[in-house]
């Protein structure tokens, strides 16, 4: 059996920086590390390679929420299993900043005290958020062996547009120390139709794609995916969902749109 070989962090910086990542960029990564290993060092590695590439005066962002509703969320404590093991080794990290939410990012370097601020749990991904944050700040999204299925940035991109589907949810936070459950309603589905952004995008060359390590990478700008859906999103509010019958949290979204029925902008 042949072993595949790891990839050098100055070779990942490579791949990086020849894919388009800039030098002092913001730059939000979603990662998928059995597509992008083995490399050097591991998680760590690549998260050095990242952080080579954009510099110091850039600033690196990853998502960093937890799923587990039924505890109270803890900054300092709560993994992030399910934003996968690149995600959950880095807001571990020194240095690195975590905003105290269960819908977490966690960044470091110039703006990251900035994108972390406190965020609304009832609107986790708007404008007054950490995607909307990097959004603001012309960020660049990449995407690491995983496609725009792990992109919260579309979930922006909805609240943006003004769609009227909602799912029920809550999260469990902290009063004092007392556990509390919120509940909320918040823009939410499969989420499995995203992958359509990928032809939205590449149609319009706004996309680029190279390898890293031994994954597939796409990078592409916020602003670009935003402007790109939610344009999409004013022709057919309900683009991302599936059919009726098809999947119970399309049905659920659809079915809350009479109830949310706000007129779009």
């Amino acid at each position: 059996m042949i072993d595949t070989p790891r990839i050098r962090i100055e070779a990942l910086t490579a791949q990086i920086r020849a894919l388009g990542v800039e030098p002092g960029a913001v730059l939000l990564v979603h990662t998928s590390f059995s597509h992008v290993g083995p490399v050097e060092g591991g998680p760590q590695g690549l998260i050095g390679a990242l952080r080579a590439a954009i510099g110091a005066v850039g600033t690196l962002v990853m998502p960093s929420m937890s799923y587990d509703d039924d505890h109270a969320f803890d900054a300092r404590m709560t993994p992030c299993p399910e934003m996968g093991v690149v995600a959950d080794t880095f807001w571990r990290m020194p240095d690195v900043l975590r905003s105290d939410s269960p819908h977490a990012f966690a960044a470091l370097g110039p703006l990251a005290t900035h994108i972390t601020r406190a965020h609304p749990l009832d609107v986790p991904h708007g404008l007054d958020s950490p995607v909307g944050r990097v959004y603001e700040l012309n960020g660049q999204i990449l995407l690491l062996g995983t496609g725009h299925g792990s992109s919260t940035t579309i979930h922006l991109a909805e609240a943006i547009a003004g769609v009227r589907y909602r799912r029920p949810k809550f999260v469990t936070i902290t009063d004092g120390d007392t556990p509390v459950r919120f509940s909320y309603d918040e823009i939410d589905h499969c989420c499995d139709k995203f992958e359509l952004v990928d032809q939205w995008l590449e149609e319009k060359g706004l996309q680029r794609r190279g390898r890293v390590g031994h994954g597939m990478a796409r990078l592409v700008r916020a602003r670009d995916v935003v402007d790109v859906v939610s344009a999409r999103l004013r022709m057919d509010e309900t683009v991302f969902l599936h059919e009726p019958g098809v999947d119970i949290e399309c049905d659920e979204a659809r079915a809350s749109i009479a109830r949310f029925s706000q007129p779009l902008e």
